[in-house]
């Protein structure tokens, strides 16, 4: 089923307007995701945003950079690598000597989330998926460099990556970050910027709901980021008054 415009109206209007990035998000992914659930062209755009967040969550969680996820299309079980993925995640293993297997998983998404571009017309998803290849390449590209490894071990989906995009400004200013929270907040802007730029708005189509479902998953990261800031303040905060005591009773 095609969505029509009239119907795609509905689902936007009956939405909470979303603030600027750094604002309180007026919902969660659950909740968006709840609201186009009896429309299976609308869902499918969002799930497959979602997922994008909830593969990031996975990645964090297997690193030990996260103590648990917070997942809308995975299972939590899947997330924490104790159940099996979808099968569209991993139903072509990607084989490459030295290559991660989490990158293959991204490839795996990418190609997924490109499928369902080309199956359900959206131009913003298809245009979404060429950015995000193009700059998950150009960084692992550079971190590649940086540790004098293989770059094209570590790309992911490269036919499917915007060749037109400049991101040399971004990747310079990721790179240089003074903290790898800092390094994290340059790119969820960039992300953002890209979404303004992108967002089909006022179009009240499928891709203007799914270009609002992109921005509501950087609301939700960028909240997690400042939550997780806020922790490392305290944490060295507490560690300053701990020494400054040991100091004192020296």
């Amino acid at each position: 089923m095609k969505t029509m415009k009239g119907e795609s109206c509905y689902y936007i209007t009956a939405l909470p307007a979303l603030g600027e990035l750094g604002s309180e998000p007026p919902l969660t992914p659950s909740q968006l995701l709840e609201h186009v659930a009896d429309n299976s062209d609308l869902r499918v755009l969002v799930e497959v945003l979602f997922l994008f967040d909830d593969l990031c969550q996975r990645e964090a969680f297997l690193a030990g950079e996260i103590k648990d996820v917070d997942t809308t299309v995975l299972k939590k079980d899947q997330a924490r690598n104790a159940a099996p993925l979808p099968r569209y995640l991993v139903s072509v293993a990607r084989v490459v000597p030295g290559a991660l297997q989490i990158d293959g998983l991204w490839d795996n998404c990418f190609r997924h989330a490109k499928d369902v571009a080309q199956r359900h017309r959206s131009i913003f998803l298809a245009d979404w998926v060429g950015h995000e290849v193009a700059l998950r390449n150009a960084l692992a590209a550079t971190r590649a460099r940086r540790l004098g490894l293989e770059a094209s071990n570590y790309l992911v989906a490269t036919d499917l990556a915007d060749s037109g995009e400049d991101l040399t400004g971004i990747v310079s200013e990721w790179e240089t970050a003074p903290t790898p929270l800092t390094g994290l907040q340059v790119l969820i802007k960039a992300r953002w910027t890209w979404l303004v730029e992108h967002d089909a708005w006022f179009t009240f189509n499928n891709d203007e709901l799914a270009a609002y479902a992109a921005k509501l998953m950087l609301l939700h990261q960028w909240r997690r980021l400042s939550e997780a800031g806020r922790d490392v303040s305290a944490n060295q905060e507490i560690n300053n008054s701990s020494a400054s005591l040991e100091r004192t009773a020296q």
